[in-house]
């Protein structure tokens, strides 16, 4: 398949809550320059998809209050193709109003979907695997890419195949699973049957959206609507009319997993240094500058950055985000983030739990700051 006739889309949403106090829902992670140079997440993936599709054939699904900002960081992209919605009703509806999109200027036409927050280091093999996946998706599959795992990951997701994954083949998906307990992963990486299920989709618009309409009607018919209006005068009189009325569900509940438990869904598996920097060990681990067993992860970009002081501790994370000093004596095995109207700490061990923080701010009311 030619770059022409292969869409791409980008769903640049959600808050990045484990990575709060630095992302925010105003100023969430893929706006960030998370990659190791100066460039932001959703840039770097925009990098990485330009050469398998022209600008005209890439999408972005994207919030309100993220739209001026995804703007101004791909100047490339005509404004056209930057989707816009009025309020988030989680990935089904982002990735549908795409693909419905999509299908009206240009019918049947193969799509993938890839999130606008993921790393990825090796981009030739990365494209390799894109390419086997469009295959695929042609012959009117459902298509995913899986993660080879590494490790008995408890934080993602897995997709379970039919026999062991081998790289370069299009393999049936059997199930989806849910992120499961250390011992069930552990089991998981060692059958070879288990990839990490990183949301990356590829399939044809009528195909999908047929799909969609069989098992999702309350989701297809008023994106479909709104699809019809989209290039047209009346679009923001349609958009306001049908998008509160669309439920919030995943594209895995609304459409996969349903297909996979018919035999319609396939993957390729991928292994291209994939991570989707979801909390502040991985980001320790992936852009930490090491100072004597402690990391420092520097995220402004400044060339004075202020000065970080771990003394007699080890395994300490430091992100500083302020004018202010970060200093620690006699701890271990923390993260410290600074920014100009949050501090976060808290043990490395929990990691994973800091969105109960932003949960815990909003009931309280302090929503600004989330």
């Amino acid at each position: 398949m030619r770059p022409t006739d292969l869409h791409m889309v980008v769903p640049a949403g959600g808050s990045g809550t484990r990575l709060w106090p630095l992302s925010r829902a105003a100023n969430p992670k893929f706006l960030h320059a998370l990659t190791g140079t100066d460039r932001s997440l959703l840039q770097a993936t925009f990098d990485r998809l330009a050469p398998l599709c022209t600008p005209e054939r890439l999408l972005v699904v994207t919030g309100t209050a993220h739209a001026t900002s995804v703007i101004r960081q791909l100047p490339e992209l005509p404004e056209r193709n930057i989707l816009v919605e009025p309020f988030a009703r989680d990935s089904c509806a982002a990735i549908a109003l795409a693909a419905a999109v999509i299908e009206e200027r240009s019918p049947g036409a193969v799509m993938a979907s890839f999130a606008a927050d993921h790393l990825i280091t090796n981009t030739a093999a990365f494209a390799e695997v894109v390419r086997h996946a469009v295959e695929g998706a042609a012959a009117g599959r459902l298509m995913t890419i899986g993660i080879t795992p590494t490790r008995p990951e408890t934080g993602y997701g897995y997709l379970r195949c039919s026999e062991p994954a081998r790289p370069g083949t299009v393999q049936t998906v059997v199930e989806f699973k849910e992120k499961p307990s250390l011992e069930v992963a552990t089991d998981y990486l060692e059958s070879g049957r288990y990839l990490w299920n990183a949301s990356m989709f590829l399939w044809r618009t009528d195909v999908f959206l047929a799909e969609l309409a069989a098992r999702r009607p309350d989701v297809h018919d008023p994106i479909r609507t709104i699809a019809r209006a989209w290039d047209g005068d009346e679009q923001e009189a349609v958009l306001a009319e049908w998008w509160p009325t669309i439920p919030k569900v995943a594209v895995e509940y609304a459409v996969m997993e349903p297909a996979a438990a018919e035999g319609k869904v396939a993957t390729v598996p991928g292994d291209f240094g994939w991570n989707d920097i979801g909390d502040f060990e991985t980001l320790g681990e992936l852009l930490g500058r090491d100072i004597g067993g402690s990391r420092v992860v520097d995220v402004t970009g400044l060339k004075d950055s202020p000065p970080v002081l771990v003394v007699d501790g080890d395994g300490v994370i430091a992100v500083p985000c302020s004018s202010r000093v970060i200093a620690t004596l006699g701890v271990t095995d923390l993260i410290v983030v600074d920014t100009a109207d949050a501090v976060l700490v808290c043990h490395r061990d929990r990691a994973q739990d800091i969105k109960k923080l932003t949960e815990l701010l909003r009931e309280r009311g302090y929503v600004a700051h989330v």
